[in-house]
């Protein structure tokens, strides 16, 4: 099964019906949803395959509390720590689904310690770039690492945002690449050329999955040639919030079952394209 690492925070999916009125009231319909990449990839990893595993820091409070519950009631099995308080994003949708993200992400990168018995069963240990953002969870992830490759583990890594590899440092973010020498690097187009991430520099990354929204997504790595994957249109966009996770999910879920590369990529744009017409990132309505 796949075991994702990070965050589990509430989103707040504000999806805004007109343009923000200043000093006065603008239409919208709010949301409560669980959040947290690395959350929201166990969940649907959980979804499409029965079942995942969600390893955190999780706030030792009530919605902490009802967090943790949402998800073990979808065959997520959650380890970790509990202390301090739950963090929140407020998700601003604008009518044409584009999405600002207001982050306050509490406690959740105060995960310390690592049970070696949360890598049991694991076939995929999965990674956003949020998670070498803070310490301590930046160096309790690494241990996991550690041990994913002792036990033949396959690592994935996610460059999650633009916004993170900038506060981190391009340098930083290269550099991690290399020691992680992560099996599958996922990414958008901005954040590829964020790094000068291309088919002659892979930073020590086996394969490469580029996505570029409704435009092809492309693959390349070590022993892959670039191959570009068309993708079907999406009619209606509500909320995309989520739709990278699912991706994910969905492509590691189809590789770890030793399918090509081009069901991976299907897999998880079929996923990604059932998530971007509700809000938030769930697969319910």
């Amino acid at each position: 099964m796949l075991c994702a690492v990070g965050d589990l925070i509430e989103d707040v999916v504000v999806q805004l019906h007109d343009e923000i009125q200043s000093d006065s009231d603008t239409p919208a319909t709010i949301a409560r949803r669980r959040g947290g990449s690395a959350a929201n990839v166990a969940y649907f990893a959980a979804k499409l395959y029965g079942r995942a595993r969600f390893v955190g820091c999780v706030g030792a409070d009530p919605l902490g509390d009802s967090l943790i519950g949402q998800l073990t009631a979808r065959s997520v099995d959650v380890r970790g720590e509990r202390r301090g308080r739950t963090g929140s994003i407020v998700v601003l949708a604008t009518t044409d689904g584009v999405r600002t993200m207001l982050t306050d992400r509490g406690d959740a990168t105060n995960l310390s310690t690592f049970d070696s018995t949360w890598l049991d069963d694991v076939d995929t240990l999965h990674l956003p770039l949020y998670s070498f953002s803070h310490e301590p969870l930046a160096s309790t992830t690494r241990e996991m690492v550690r041990d994913a490759r002792r036990r033949n583990i396959r690592v994935s890594v996610d460059l999650s945002s633009v916004t993170v590899i900038s506060d981190l440092g391009i340098g930083v973010v290269t550099d991690l690449l290399g020691s992680l020498r992560p099996d599958v690097l996922l990414c958008t187009r901005m954040e590829a050329d964020a790094i000068g991430l291309n088919p002659t520099q892979l930073f020590e990354s086996r394969i490469v999955v580029v996505k570029n929204g409704a435009h092809p997504v492309i693959v390349f790595g070590e022993n892959h040639p670039e191959q570009s994957y068309a993708l079907q249109t999406v009619d209606t966009v509500v909320d995309g919030t989520g739709a990278g996770d699912a991706f994910a999910a969905g492509f590691l879920g189809e590789m770890a079952r030793g399918r090509t590369i081009e069901s991976c990529v299907t897999a998880g744009h079929d996923v990604a394209a059932r998530v971007v017409v509700r809000a938030g990132a769930t697969l319910e309505d």
